[in-house]
């Protein structure tokens, strides 16, 4: 059986199975980032911080902007996607991108690795949905759209939009 190479989007990541706009790349409160200074809490990071990334290695966050918002949420169960990923159970928007690149992303996606909503992800059973939740969430933005490492999983973050 073939399958094709998973397409890529102009900033060099998998291509989105989301349509432009439909993404809620924003960690809720208290989600740990990794950065140059370990871990921290997501609401605890400035613009000018430097968190490290998949593909750059490091990049600078050029803002961070909190909201408010009601959400279809989704819990992950710790370990529930690879050894520590999540490194504890985590609520995410179902909106919210990761990026799949173990068996998984061959058996649902076709290709070696998938940037998809983590609600593509549902299982039912380690994965799950948890309804609409109220949460305050946190966009992590930088120069250049990001896979960034929050909690042992590989979340999109959004590039800074210029008009």
């Amino acid at each position: 059986m073939h399958h094709e190479q998973t397409p890529r989007d102009a900033g060099g990541l998998p291509a989105r199975h989301l349509a432009p706009g439909m993404a809620i790349n924003a960690l809720p409160l208290g989600t740990p980032v990794l950065t140059l200074d370990g871990q921290l809490p997501v609401e605890f990071l400035t613009p000018g911080d430097s968190v490290i990334t998949r593909h750059a290695g490091t990049a600078r966050l050029a803002a961070l902007r909190p909201f408010r918002r009601r959400v279809a949420a989704v819990g992950i169960d710790a370990g529930s996607l690879g050894t520590q990923k999540p490194e504890q159970a985590v609520t995410l928007c179902a909106a919210q991108e990761i990026l799949v690149r173990d068996w998984r992303a061959a058996a649902l996606f076709g290709a070696p690795q998938a940037l998809v909503p983590v609600a593509r992800m549902i299982d039912g059973t380690f994965i799950r949905p948890l309804g609409l939740k109220e949460l305050t969430l946190f966009e992590l933005v930088f120069d250049t759209p990001q896979i960034i490492y929050a909690d042992g999983l590989e979340l999109a973050a959004n590039a800074l939009v210029t008009a």
